[in-house]
Order: structure tokens, then sequence, then C-alpha cells
């Protein structure tokens, strides 16, 4: 395993996650594991009227790239849509997979020497799938 993955940065956006508890009133929630590494990550998503995330909490017992991603998730989720939140997780497999370019989302670039690293990309990505599957359980509950 490369150590050039391990940087200052990434273990400093690690421990800076805002919104690292759960949420009481969530609507909808979503647990993904990581199967390499025993990693898990919970999302709690509340939408507001407009569909967009309004509220998240996560409970987060994960490697450091783990803990690093949804550090990045949770800065940025607040008021994107189900759809943006979808584009994204779609966005960033592709990117870790080869097949794309670096995703919009502000800062996941810092993940850039771990595209090398396979069996490290599904820690990266937990976050953002908790949170699609968390947000489209939300605009469900609210649909139906």
């Amino acid at each position: 395993m490369s150590l050039d993955l391990y940087t200052p940065d990434i273990s400093a956006l690690a421990i800076g996650n805002p919104y690292p508890e759960r949420l009481s009133d969530a609507h909808g929630s979503a647990e993904r594991r990581s199967p390499i590494c025993g990693s898990r990550v919970t999302v709690d998503v509340r939408l507001g009227e407009d569909g967009r995330v309004a509220a998240l909490g996560t409970q987060v017992r994960a490697c450091l790239l783990g803990q690093a991603s949804s550090t990045l998730l949770a800065r940025h989720a607040i008021g994107r849509s189900v759809e943006e939140l979808a584009a994204t997780r779609d966005a960033l497999t592709q990117w870790l997979a080869g097949a794309g370019e670096v995703p919009s989302w502000p800062g996941i670039d810092i993940f850039t020497p771990g595209l090398k690293l396979t069996a490290r990309h599904p820690s990266i990505r937990l976050a953002f799938e908790a949170a699609v599957e968390a947000a489209e359980q939300a605009r469900a509950a609210r649909t139906g």
C-alpha cells in the first residue's frame, strides 16, 4: 500500500466532519460497509420543502479514507438535490475506475493518489453511496 495516499491533508480532512452525529428526525437513513477493511458509514438525511438536503447526520466507523470522504460529503451536501448526489456518486465511481474526469465535488481531487490503489476505492465511495441511498429513501418517504 502506498503511503502517498495518507497525506497530512487527508489526515486533517478525516477529523473535520461538520455533522458527526446521527439525526433523530431523518427522512432517510442508509449504512454502507466496505468488505475490504470493514469500514462502516451511516448517513441520515432530512430534505427541505424544495427536495434538497436540508440536514445531514453521519456516524463514521471507518478507516482514514472513509473518514476523509465522509467529511467531504458532509461539508458540501447541504442544499444538494438527490440527483446531484447521485451524479457525484456515479462520477466518483467512474473516476476511481479510470473511466472519467475528476468529479466536480469540491476537494474530491485529494484522493488522486489513490486512483491506482483499487482496494481502497470502496472506502472512498462509502459516504457518497450511503448519502444517495438515504436521500432516495427520504424522497420516497415524502412522496409515498
